[in-house]
């Protein structure tokens, strides 16, 4: 009897942040004894278990080929096997972890292994990556991993994978997580409700990537895995739809049939659900008990520079207030920087986290991302500090490096009032108060704090590195 081909899907760690918490240039400090308690945090942060899976791979790890037997490798817990043989191992490919996946992708190949590139890098820029692949992917696979699975197995591989239209969100497409190892994850609970988003934030690519209209899953087919992911793992749930409340309607009916389940689950809104009374009392009946949200600034300036017209101003700190008074916890994040912000803005920044009582801020930076509009723009107004003509050269960091020169702030004046700004928003004494006064998952909230206050240490670190090199003293 022929064996099963055998596939692997790859999903890479950051270099920083989250995955990595490290410094961008090695060790900055001097003491020996700061040096082990930074590996110590990064060794605690892997033991709670912070990290979830990466849900896309999960979708395509679900699909089943006859003669294919599919093995997710997640390389933020394991070096690659190389000792296994391997008929195709497929990589998802993020704009900053491109170089990263075309170095594996090169050992991979020298030794015969065929490889199949894909993610929103391959979408955006696929000319980058023919020359380190077999074969690439393009758009949403999710009905394009099944023609490459099939192919494999008729030996009729083709070199490139492109669909004409997005896939039916509306079609059955049962998720398994039987191929995954639970107790390396804060929880395997992760859902989607619709890809695609209305608005056209200039710094975003959801929009770019996934389309502006709003496509959804049928309601049915959600309440259904939800029911069956919480028979084996009664953990928090993740929905990872970037604007939960995105559609009001869809959303009211969605976690109406949810609340006889007796789920906690988080997810990301916008602010507009402190103005949508109805839906708010229904997330919270239904065991939502913490929510991001993208403040990105409070300088109307700068929300209408990029684009950020989803709320205005000065209903911001009421929809926070709103929120956070029917028990769910919010996780607020900045963009420090933006076109609009001056040296005044961190003080008013510090002023609307102490009048919200926000849970858990996240102070970060501008990532200019290649292939959306902003870039564009800071390419042709020469104000990036990375090759725009390499698209390797832009990575992904936890507000370590800047990627750019703000409009109205020198840089060395912006990094020392960013670095002020995170000291302020991030201390022990802070994460205390906020673990304390926290509306609901109190302990949570606390650890978040902690952590933070680490890595935007790291952060002042890094940026002081930065400057250096950048030829400031």
């Amino acid at each position: 009897m022929a064996l099963n081909k055998q596939v692997a899907l790859v999903f890479l760690p950051s270099d920083s942040g989250v995955d990595g918490a490290r410094s961008l240039y090695g060790d900055t400090e001097p003491s020996g004894l700061k040096r082990w308690l930074d590996a110590g945090v990064r060794n605690l942060i892997k033991r709670t278990q912070f990290a979830i899976p990466p849900l896309a791979l999960m979708i395509l790890a679900s699909i089943e080929v006859e003669g294919v037997e599919q093995t997710l490798c997640d390389l933020r817990f394991d070096e690659f096997p190389f000792d296994r043989k391997w008929d195709l191992v497929g990589i998802s490919v993020q704009t900053g972890m491109a170089s990263k996946a075309f170095e594996l992708a090169g050992r991979l190949r020298s030794r015969g292994i065929t490889v199949a590139l894909g993610g929103p890098h391959v979408t955006m820029f696929a000319d980058s990556c023919r020359p380190h692949a077999d074969c690439l992917v393009h758009g949403e696979a999710d009905d394009l991993w099944r023609d490459v699975l099939e192919d494999l197995v008729a030996g009729s591989l083709k070199p490139e994978y492109s669909a004409e239209a997005a896939p039916d969100l509306q079609l059955h497409r049962p998720v398994s997580r039987a191929f995954l190892k639970k107790s390396r994850y804060f929880t395997t609970n992760l859902v989607q409700t619709g890809r695609g988003c209305p608005w056209q934030c200039d710094f975003c690519n959801v929009h770019v990537l996934n389309g502006r209209v709003l496509r959804q899953r049928k309601i049915d087919h959600i309440v259904d895995e939800v029911r069956r992911f919480s028979e084996d793992d009664k953990r928090i749930f993740f929905f990872v739809d970037d604007s939960i409340n995105g559609d009001p309607f869809f959303a009211q009916e969605l976690f109406g049939k949810l609340i006889p389940l007796g789920i906690t689950w988080f997810g990301q809104a916008t602010t507009a659900l402190g103005q949508q009374p109805e839906l708010l009392d229904t997330f919270a009946r239904s065991g939502c008990r913490a929510l991001l949200v993208g403040i990105e600034s409070i300088e109307p300036s700068s929300r209408s520079a990029h684009h950020k017209t989803q709320n205005r101003t000065d209903e911001l700190a009421g929809n926070i207030r709103a929120i956070r008074q029917s028990g769910i916890s919010l996780y607020g994040s900045f963009i420090y920087g933006l076109d609009g912000d001056t040296l005044q803005t961190p003080r008013a920044i510090l002023d609307f986290i102490r009048e919200t009582r926000l849970d858990v801020p996240g102070i970060n930076t501008l990532r200019p991302i290649p292939g959306t509009k902003v870039f564009d723009r800071l390419r042709e107004e020469g104000r990036l500090l990375f090759d725009p003509d390499d698209i390797t050269a832009f990575r992904y960091t936890f507000g370590q490096e800047m990627l750019y020169r703000p409009k109205n702030i020198p840089l060395p004046e912006f990094i020392e009032s960013y670095s002020e700004l995170t000291r302020k928003v991030f201390n022990v004494g802070n994460a205390f108060r906020r673990g304390l006064e926290a509306p609901g998952i109190n302990a949570a909230v606390l650890f978040f704090n902690l952590f933070y206050t680490h890595l935007y240490r790291l952060s002042r670190n890094d940026l002081r590195k930065q400057l250096e090199t950048l030829g400031y003293n």
